[in-house]
């Protein structure tokens, strides 16, 4: 069963066993860093994160490594601190000397990493969702989650189909929510959306009410928003249900996991909000390319952890197989040549969507790589 999911795993990244496969003993290592919120607020972003990234270098590793070369993952958990994370980026580049890092659970997090990876030149695959961290391109930054802007992209396509054009927005004051609000802020005048409530709540905050009761008051609004991540979108999704406010509510992919379904109970029912394929990859068509991709790692992951696959499982998977991929593209971990073979990433296929990058787009994913899902009797839902 082990060796069955290694080759699944191998070929999903485009490494078959016999290519990787050697005498790793011989070859230094393939030095992987990674910081990572495995705890505090952002944690159930972070956890599975770190719970990947040490399941599948061990199963790299167990396959004979990547070209002879064996994975050596160094992780350190910054707590959700974006001090901390500036600071232990600065110790995988100068002392644990990496060739290349896979993290940045937050946005927060990610920009406090990305000018010390800039000046170190190390390749830097980010796992949090702000368009702030590819747009402008920074040469040595990628990412592998979707943008927020492709959320509120999602969202609004969303909104028109169901005749409805204008929005109130709760959004957190965090770095993933400032910036989610500026994009949707932008997308709403492209889309022809108005913006009728624009309320702002703490990442702490555990009640979100007096900023929910002037939406209620509010008669123009046919629609709601929230852009967080963390418990803070499921106390606004909670407070929402005990305001009895009846307007669509939609959340961003900052909550796709099923712990936000589990925090927010019953209150959930209904939410929409756009996420990978991964969350819904048994209702995924026979003929979608990546149907395969997300019903494997689903087994692999649930058959490990003995708890229900995130989408933020499958952000840190595709960070460290891009890496991987392209440490086998560029024939070893010269960190510039690495860098560009990230850049060349081209037709992968992951548990984000199929991923082509290119020296303008360091994400690689398009708004299809999104489906729009509703929360249906405790579960995802795909919305047709």
């Amino acid at each position: 069963m082990r060796i069955r999911l290694l080759s699944t795993m191998a070929a999903v990244v485009g490494l078959t066993l016999g290519a990787v496969t050697g005498a790793a003993s011989a070859a230094d290592p393939i030095k992987v860093g990674a910081i990572i919120s495995a705890t505090g607020p952002a944690s159930f972003l972070g956890d599975p994160e770190k719970k990947v990234l040490e399941l599948y270098a061990d199963r790299v590793n167990q396959a004979g490594g990547v070209a002879g070369r064996t994975v050596q993952l160094t992780v350190y958990d910054d707590g959700g601190a974006a001090d901390k994370a500036a600071s232990f980026t600065k110790r995988l580049i100068e002392s644990d000397k990496v060739d290349v890092i896979v993290g940045g659970t937050t946005t927060a997090a990610t920009m406090a990493a990305a000018p010390l990876v800039e000046r170190g030149e190390v390749p830097f695959i980010s796992l949090a969702g702000a368009v702030v961290i590819v747009e402008p391109v920074k040469k040595w930054v990628f990412k592998t989650p979707h943008t927020d802007r492709m959320a509120a992209e999602k969202v609004m396509d969303d909104l028109k189909k169901r005749g409805l054009t204008k929005l109130a927005l709760v959004s957190e004051d965090s770095g993933f929510g400032k910036s989610g609000r500026e994009q949707t802020l932008a997308v709403a005048k492209e889309r022809g959306i108005e913006l009728v409530a624009d309320e702002t709540y703490g990442a702490k905050d555990t009640d979100v009410t007096a900023q929910l009761t002037k939406i209620r008051n509010n008669a123009a609004a046919q629609a709601v928003l929230v852009f967080g991540l963390g418990q803070g979108p499921a106390v606004v999704t909670k407070n929402y249900r005990q305001l009895g406010i009846t307007l669509p509510l939609y959340q961003s992919h900052g909550v796709a996991s099923k712990e936000y379904i589990r925090l927010a109970g019953g209150a959930a029912e209904g939410v929409r909000l756009p996420a990978a394929g991964l969350v819904v990859a048994s209702q995924l068509a026979d003929s979608d390319p990546q149907k395969k991709v997300v019903v494997e790692f689903t087994k692999v992951y649930e058959e490990a952890f003995s708890s229900e696959v995130s989408t933020f499982a499958g952000h840190a998977y595709d960070g460290l197989m891009i890496a991987l991929d392209a440490v086998k593209r560029a024939g070893g971990t010269d960190k510039a040549k690495l860098r560009d073979a990230i850049e060349q990433t081209k037709g992968y296929v992951g548990t984000g969507g199929i991923v082509t990058m290119s020296a303008k787009d360091h994400m690689g994913l398009s708004l299809d790589a999104f489906h729009m899902v509703e929360v249906k009797q405790g579960d995802w839902a795909l919305v047709k």
